[in-house]
C-alpha cells in the first residue's frame, strides 16, 4: 500500500494503542526487532509469538515506506518488516531482504490463492519467496448515506462531478490516487500504463481536485471529517466504513460501481543484516499469519487476513459488513497495487505533487 499512516482506527482506539505501545515497551523480547507500522504491535496480532516466548518482540515505527527503505538503506538494522505489494520489488532489489524458508512456514499453503498468482509479490520469477502476505484491503468508495443518493454513486466518475465540490476526500497517497485515476479510465492492471493512460488518468485527478476538501494522511482524520459533515464521499479503506459504522454515522463502502475498487496487500518480510534470533522471526510470522488472528483483524481493524482458512471460517455477513463479501471472488476481481516500473512510479509521485498543488 502506501505512502501515508494507513493504521489508525480512531481516537479511542489510537488511545488504545498507545496504551498497547507503552505495555510493549516496558516487557518486550529484545532478540528480535520488528519494523512496522504503528499500531501492529498489538499483542492480538501475534498471540502465539506471546504465548510461546512470554513478550512481543521490540517493535519500531515507520510512517511510510519510503521513509522505511531509505532509513533502512542507511544502516538502520531490523529483523522483520512489513512493505506492502507495490515495494517488495524495489527493496528486494536494493538487497534489503533475504530469501524465505516456506518449509518454516506451516501455513503457507493457506495463503489466499490469489495473492499467489500476483507478480513478484511473494515470490521472484526464479520461485524464491520473499515475503509472506498478512494483510489486505481495499480502497473504495465510501460515502454517507443520508448526504448522497445511491444513484449518484454508481462510477467513480462521481470524484470529478462538480455537484461534489468541496465534499470529497483521497488520500494524501500516490499509489492510492493513481489507482482511483486507473480504475476511473477503465486500466485495471497499472504496471502496463502507456503515456497516454497516464495523461489521461492524471488529467482525472486534477478534476477531483477541484472537489476535494481535503487530502486525508489516516483514517483518524477522515473519520473525523466525515462524522462532521465535512465530507460525503472519500476514496477509503475498510478500515474508514469499519471505525464510523461502529460510532453509529450513516455511511457505507460500496465494492460495485462500474470500474470496481483497488486493494493493497502487505506482508512480512526478513530483513538482510538482521542481527536478531531468525527463528524467533519465523515465529512470528507464524503467529500473525495463524488463522485465529483473522476474525480480529477483519472485526476490529477492518481490513482481511491472508490465511484463507482463517477467513473461510468467519461469518459471512460479519465479512460482508467489512466490506468483503465473497473472499474468492474479491481477490479474484480487482485492482492489485502491484508494483509499477520505477520510472512510472516517479513520474506518478511527481505529477501527484503538482496536481495537488494546483497546477
Amino acid at each position: 500500500m502506501k505512502n501515508s499512516i494507513k493504521r489508525f482506527r480512531g481516537a479511542g482506539t489510537s488511545l488504545l494503542a498507545l496504551v498497547i505501545a507503552a505495555g510493549a515497551a516496558a516487557a518486550e523480547d529484545a532478540e528480535l526487532t520488528v519494523f512496522d507500522w504503528s499500531g501492529y504491535e498489538d499483542p492480538s496480532f501475534h498471540g502465539a509469538y506471546v504465548e510461546k516466548h512470554g513478550d512481543s518482540p521490540r517493535f519500531t515505527f515507520f510512517g511510510d515506506e519510503e521513509e522505511a527503505f531509505q532509513k533502512l538503506r542507511s544502516g538502520f538494522k531490523a529483523d522483520v518488516s512489513h512493505p506492502c505489494s507495490q515495494s517488495v520489488v524495489k527493496w528486494r532489489e536494493a538487497g534489503l531482504l533475504k530469501p524465505l524458508d516456506t518449509s518454516k512456514i506451516p501455513d503457507w499453503d493457506n495463503i489466499l490463492p490469489g495473492f499467489k498468482s500476483m507478480a513478484n509479490l511473494m515470490t521472484s520469477e526464479d520461485g524464491q519467496a520473499w515475503m509472506v502476505p498478512f494483510d489486505w484491503g481495499n480502497t473504495a468508495m465510501t460515502y454517507r448515506t443520508d448526504k448522497v443518493d445511491e444513484a449518484d454513486v454508481q462510477s467513480l466518475a462521481v470524484f470529478a462531478d462538480p455537484k461534489f465540490e468541496g465534499r470529497v476526500s483521497i488520500g494524501d497517497n500516490v499509489d492510492d490516487a493513481y489507482a482511483l485515476a486507473s480504475l476511473a479510465i477503465g486500466l485495471t492492471d497499472w504496471s502496463k500504463m502507456t503515456d497516454a493512460q497516464f495523461e489521461e488518468a492524471s488529467e482525472f485527478l486534477r478534476k477531483v481536485h477541484a472537489n476535494v476538501r481535503l487530502y486525508w494522511t489516516d483514517n483518524t482524520e477522515l473519520s473525523q471529517a466525515m462524522a462532521g459533515e465535512e465530507v460525503d464521499i472519500a476514496w477509503a479503506w475498510n478500515e474508514t466504513a469499519t471505525t464510523l459504522q461502529a460510532d453509529g454515522v450513516p455511511v457505507k463502502i460500496k465494492q460495485d460501481t462500474n470500474e470496481g475498487l483497488s486493494t493493497w496487500v502487505c506482508g512480512y518480510v526478513l530483513l538482510e543484516g538482521g542481527e536478531g534470533n531468525e527463528e524467533k522471526a519465523y515465529d512470528f510470522i507464524n503467529a500473525s499469519i495463524a488463522a485465529p488472528v483473522s476474525e480480529y483483524l477483519v472485526t476490529e481493524w477492518g481490513y482481511g487476513h491472508s490465511n484463507a482458512n482463517g477467513m473461510g471460517a468467519i461469518d459471512a455477513e460479519a465479512l460482508e459488513g467489512a466490506g468483503y463479501g465473497s473472499v474468492s471472488a474479491f481477490v479474484d476481481k480487482t485492482l492489485f497495487q502491484s508494483p509499477v516500473p520505477e520510472e512510472l512510479k516517479q513520474k506518478m509521485i511527481a505529477e501527484f505533487e503538482k496536481i495537488k498543488a494546483g497546477y
